[in-house]
């Protein structure tokens, strides 16, 4: 149900410490002004956050790769529906930019596709090249994304058995200048501890997973201000990958398990040093959508407040992304809940009403 104006009141969180009456939606965009009287007024009331950000999330992914428009909206509803109004898609060989005209849908900001070392990758979810390929695919992809280019950071390397590096420190070097200059940010899946001395080298703008983060790199992501994007909903299936890799690769599954085990330790030294931290669930590939609210309690766990897991959900995210919040004149993407998400961020699974461009969609 939609009316001409929307009358948002309760508390509105314009930021973490920033807290308004309420707020006017008025052709689909946000006015912190009274509209004249005698306008047709729907009301809502309640607590109210900027749409939640997903920021490593792959809406037209599953396990075998790309999936039809079908599916891919149904994806996007569940995120949608979760609160998610604004999605990172960290690497994708699906085009989803169909969903761009699609007024009820999240907004997505696009990596392009993934671009991996060959053979070490999922299958059928990346452009497997050489070093000697990476500048000219990071070339392409950076022109094709939304601002940011995706790199494969590390995986398992058959040969050894365990996690390896993908790509030399001076291929990276490159391929990260040649992004800069096309005014593209780059993010990389690493999971390891070796890749990413190499990544903070080569000006690395953020890390996905980053769980191999030890007190040296974590010295080199705070000093230079690197991003990462823990996923610890994903991190939470390694012992299930490791336990299926056991046999074959005894080493690989070993690291694995105590990746695991260290997790929140590790994030909570990130956290501490200052590295910035950001909330993506990596939903799509083989996690469900909509898992915005399971990961926001994971960064608690690992020793975020709960108001500093909604700023890596929704005003952090947003700025770091570049993209409005509960701003004058901004699209009305926003979230109602019916009680204070700083006091507990469990009240993010439940959602009271979703609004999207100026109209409830929820």
């Amino acid at each position: 149900m939609t009316s001409q104006v929307l009358h948002i009141k309760g508390s509105v969180l314009v930021g973490p410490r920033e807290v308004r009456d309420e707020l006017w939606v008025v052709g689909g965009q946000i006015t912190f002004e009274a509209p004249l009287s005698g306008v047709d007024v729907q009301t809502v009331a309640g607590w109210v956050l900027p749409g939640l950000v997903d920021a490593h999330c792959h809406i037209g992914l599953d396990a075998d790769g790309a999936v039809d428009d079908a599916t891919a909206e149904g994806q996007a509803i569940a995120d949608r529906d979760a609160g998610a109004l604004l999605v990172r898609d960290a690497g994708s060989p699906a085009d989803t930019r169909w969903i761009d005209d699609r007024a009820e849908l999240p907004r997505i900001v696009r990596a392009g596709r993934h671009i991996a070392r060959t053979r070490r990758y999922i299958r059928d979810y990346a452009y497997e090249i050489e070093p000697e390929d990476l500048v000219s695919y990071v070339h392409q992809e950076a022109r094709a994304g939304d601002g940011w280019v995706k790199l494969v950071g590390d995986w398992i390397d058959r040969d050894s058995g365990d996690l390896r590096p993908c790509w030399p420190r001076e291929a990276l070097a490159l391929a990260i200048t040649t992004a800069h200059q096309e005014g593209a940010r780059v993010t990389a899946h690493c999971f390891g501890e070796e890749s990413l001395g190499d990544f903070a080298a080569a000006g690395v703008d953020c890390i996905e997973h980053a769980i191999g983060l030890v007190p040296e790199t974590i010295e080199l992501f705070a000093a230079q201000g690197i991003a990462i994007v823990p996923t610890l909903v994903n991190i939470d299936t390694f012992p299930s990958i490791a336990a299926g890799a056991q046999d074959k690769f005894p080493l690989y599954a070993a690291h694995l398990r105590d990746l695991h085990a260290r997790r929140y330790d590790t994030i909570a030294a990130a956290h501490d040093a200052g590295v910035p931290i950001y909330l993506g669930t990596d939903a799509g590939g083989s996690l469900p959508h909509g898992l915005v609210a399971r990961e926001a309690a994971e960064l608690v766990r690992a020793g975020l407040s709960a108001t500093e897991a909604l700023t890596a959900a929704s005003w952090g995210a947003r700025s770091w992304l570049r993209r409005p919040g509960l701003a004058e004149g901004a699209s009305a993407d926003l979230v109602v809940y019916r009680a204070d998400p700083r006091e507990d961020v469990g009240i993010l699974a439940a959602p009271e009403h979703i609004v999207m461009r100026g109209k409830i969609v929820l």
